[in-house]
């Protein structure tokens, strides 16, 4: 095969008529002759520029509501045939085939069809079927020719005809070829993804596609590559978020930054502000308030420590007044709903702090399937969507939960959702004062978070921690009372958990021996 190849002939069908005209317009000048259908010929034309119909050249119309126009032997036979090979030269002159030599294409909006909620119909519709059957024919014959699926493969097909006196080489051809099955094969994954859910099923294949966003300086650690890929969905959060200031988000920071908003995320706005501070992808203050900046001194107060060089999501817009709060410490990223001038100006001064906004808070119980690597596999679920309510509470215990009580257990869960088991967190009027994650014993995270609201204590001169008159969550059932004792020894007046445990009449008499009150959910929050 050559290491240049000309372009003589170009087909040309797209949905994102982005650049299409400044390509078409190239392609002319170097004698490209332009083959092209339906609403791309016409902006072709528009253009000034002289374009055949592919159903000219096939010699059959564009049928069934389009569904049947570039899916013919003489487009497939211009785009496959190996231009050095006698036999295939041959059957091109027999049957009157003429080569073609480069292919753009881009297909039907599946994805943004299924992100807008279409009706099943419509989405069928917008299944591409002769797009990704020339993608696929173009690319297995990169040798000769030239597929671009991308826009922003424009400029480098241009940049290489006025270098090479029209033609490409094979190092473009060969690029182009790997985008190409790298685009029809995320485009079957929306499909085959879209289609498991209609049907509710567990499918035999499972794929998974994305798109470049961001080549990471490295990942979790400087010896790691990384990079981050987007799945084409339009869920506000890091993915979607407009970035204001500051040097490009890191891997870890990405990965922090999605955990806080998904958490700040639980708590509607018409419920009044909410604050997360998460550090290595846990919460280390979580808390409401009256006003944006009394939560997110609520949430640092938790922990100030931890929250040096932290995430801070908001769930509403970020005002100037809650800026200046959180420009007293150091802080990788900002996250919120969007953010006033005021607001903006403050961080302008920080020129290492990331400013996100989004469009909206993400929508909390909506479904979606969280996927982890294993070695020779990976594992599937649906996320954690999981809600409950006073009405779903058992209470357990001789003594049940005062109103206050209950509304901070109920807060409680739901940040234990959101932090790494074993999780206990102690929360008292609407914030958390004291997080316990990751430990291979639950009791030790009982301990480790009654510490910490003990080192603050300390640190806020207050004269008893925060864990006075406080309530607990438990992500998964106390295995023995041991936990609860130590959460009582704290001063939590009460406790929420899943229950189910062998021992539970042990830790209920435990409960009732305290003087707590308890109630079980009937549901546990893992999140390993």
């Amino acid at each position: 095969m050559p290491d240049f190849a000309p372009v003589k002939r170009a087909l040309l069908s797209v949905s994102d008529k982005t650049g299409l005209v400044e390509l078409g317009k190239a392609l002319a000048e170097h004698g490209v002759e332009l083959l092209s259908t339906g609403g791309t010929a016409k902006a072709l034309r528009e253009a000034g520029l002289d374009v055949r119909d592919v159903a000219e050249v096939t010699g059959f119309p564009e049928m069934m509501d389009g569904r049947v126009k570039t899916l013919h032997p003489v487009v497939h036979g211009g785009l496959l045939a190996l231009r050095d090979n006698d036999d295939h030269v041959a059957a091109m002159n027999e049957h009157n085939i003429g080569g073609i030599d480069l292919v753009v294409v881009n297909l039907y909006p599946f994805e943004a069809t299924v992100a807008k909620g279409a009706e099943y119909a419509e989405v069928i519709e917008n299944i591409d079927i002769g797009g990704p059957a020339m993608i696929r024919s173009a690319a297995k014959n990169h040798g000769f020719v030239n597929v671009v699926v991308d826009t922003e493969d424009y400029g480098a097909v241009i940049a290489e005809l006025e270098a090479n006196g029209g033609q490409t080489s094979y190092a473009l051809r060969q690029r182009l070829a790997q985008t190409a099955y790298a685009r029809t094969a995320a485009y079957d994954t929306a499909v085959s993804t879209w289609m498991a859910a209609q049907v509710d099923a567990t499918p035999r294949r499972r794929t998974f596609g994305g798109t470049l966003a961001q080549s990471l300086r490295y990942g979790e650690n400087p010896h790691q590559q990384a990079a981050f890929y987007t799945d084409g969905t339009n869920r506000p959060g890091v993915a979607t978020a407009q970035q204001h200031q500051g040097k490009e988000l890191s891997y870890n920071n990405i990965n922090d930054t999605d955990a806080a908003f998904e958490l700040v995320s639980e708590f509607a706005p018409a419920g009044g502000p909410a604050c997360a501070i998460i550090k290595h992808a846990n919460p280390c203050g979580v808390a409401t308030g009256s006003t944006m900046v009394e939560a997110y001194t609520r949430a640092f107060d938790c922990d100030r420590t931890s929250a040096f060089g932290g995430i801070i999501a908001l769930n509403q817009p970020l005002d100037g007044e809650t800026a200046e709060a959180i420009s007293g410490i150091f802080t990788e990223v900002v996250i919120a709903p969007g953010a006033d001038a005021d607001a903006i100006e403050v961080f302008a001064k920080k020129k290492n702090l990331r400013l996100l906004t989004t469009d909206g808070l993400a929508d909390a119980d909506a479904a979606q399937l969280a996927v982890r690597q294993v070695s020779g596999g990976f594992l599937v679920q649906d996320k954690d969507v999981g809600r409950i309510t006073r009405d779903d509470l058992k209470v357990v215990t001789k003594r049940a939960p005062s109103d206050q009580e209950l509304s901070d257990l109920l807060f409680a869960w739901t940040v234990a959702k959101h932090v790494k088991s074993n999780a206990i967190i102690y929360v008292k009027d609407g914030a958390t004062v004291g997080v316990g994650a990751g430990q291979m014993s639950r009791v030790d995270s009982t301990r480790i978070a009654a510490r910490k609201a003990q080192d603050m204590a300390e640190a806020m001169g207050l004269p008893a921690p925060l864990t006075q008159g406080s309530v607990v969550a438990s992500d998964a059932f106390f295995p023995f009372a041991d936990g609860l004792i130590t959460a009582a020894e704290a001063g939590a007046t009460a406790l929420i958990q899943p229950g189910g445990s062998m021992r539970d009449d042990e830790v209920i008499a435990a409960a009732d021996e305290a003087g707590l009150a308890m109630v079980f959910t009937g549901m546990r929050h893992f999140r390993h």
